[in-house]
């Protein structure tokens, strides 16, 4: 049977097991104070294939998210606990003591700073010139990560403060790093040609693969962002095979921390079309069967940032579910 260990689960941030002064599990009451997301793929253009300059970079810039980090704890270290009753008072996340401070609460993992980032294909693609699915580029992916976790495990130590590494699960943010990056780099191949970075540490939404060799993938990525991380299989209406559902939950259950299932669910209320509306090459919802573009007059759910979204999403984020290839 597959271990179960202690672990609390807020959206997409876990926190770490925290024992109190009675050496009891502690759930209830722990937060998450912030994420700061570091854009890698500005980082690999900088370095311009010099893995050294990218370390480097990447050494200043989780250096300005350690510094955000510390700016927000002490903006809020000395808060007291009059500034919100019901959390800090009356138990939606501590009982403390009228004019008592919070501040105590942020201290050695009762709560955490997450350490976040996005665009870890681009990144890789754009210092190696390949994708995170080949063996280059997966085992550079993963340098990538180690590096920026022992930062985060380092600052621990010097800190008290449980900084942790967070596959960030962006919205807006893909779409305008990568329209700011283009902007001032210009349009680079496999880099800022899309429209939005991928997700963490994501396999690209365009790039063909199937879903037990992406979640294997993603999963030793996983393994370090333990901060916080969820993949995403993109599945067909499975109703009449849920053998095959079952096969791929089983290989989740087994070996990966957080993993989810992406499947079209839309509904035209012009013609009660009922299957997946598209959205076409000028990024429009259209009925593909009596081509009615009034969002008004359509239901559309996907999932972005972890949830089931309805109606509609940022420029940057639809292009994204216009290029999201199958998985089964």
């Amino acid at each position: 049977m597959k271990a179960i260990h202690f672990l609390l689960w807020v959206a997409e941030v876990f926190l770490p097991a925290y024992k109190d002064e009675n050496g009891e599990y502690k759930f209830e009451g722990r937060l998450n104070i912030g994420v700061q997301t570091l854009n890698l793929p500005q980082v690999a253009i900088l370095a311009n294939k010099d893995k050294n300059l990218f370390y480097n970079i990447l050494e200043e810039r989780l250096n300005l998210i350690k510094e955000m980090g510390l700016l927000r704890y002490n903006l809020l270290k000395n808060q007291p606990s009059d500034v919100s009753p019901i959390h800090w008072q009356y138990g939606a996340i501590a009982r403390l003591e009228q004019g008592e401070k919070i501040g105590k609460l942020f201290l050695d993992g009762y709560a955490t700073i997450s350490v976040g980032y996005i665009g870890l294909h681009e990144a890789v693609y754009a210092m190696l010139d390949d994708s995170i699915t080949t063996d280059e580029g997966h085992q550079f992916a993963l340098d990538i990560l180690n590096f920026m976790k022992s930062r985060a495990d380092k600052w621990k130590f010097e800190t008290r403060l449980a900084f942790t590494l967070y596959g960030t699960p962006s919205e807006s943010t893909a779409g305008r790093l990568c329209e700011i990056d283009a902007e001032n780099f210009g349009i680079i191949e496999g880099v800022t040609d899309k429209g939005y970075y991928t997700n963490s540490y994501h396999v690209t939404p365009s790039e063909e693969i199937d879903a037990f060799n992406k979640l294997k993938l993603e999963a030793d990525f996983q393994k370090i962002s333990t901060g916080g991380c969820i993949s995403y299989i993109e599945i067909p209406n499975m109703t009449n095979n849920i053998e095959a559902i079952e096969s791929v939950i089983d290989f989740m259950y087994n070996n990966i921390t957080y993993a989810e299932f992406n499947t079209k669910s839309d509904y035209c209320q012009v013609c009660g079309y009922d299957g997946e509306i598209i959205v076409n090459d000028d990024l429009e919802w259209e009925c593909p069967q009596c081509h009615n573009k009034d969002m008004q007059k359509m239901n559309v759910v996907r999932r972005t940032c972890g949830y089931l979204g309805e109606n509609y999403w940022s420029k940057g984020r639809t292009k994204d579910i216009k290029d999201r290839v199958m998985h089964l």
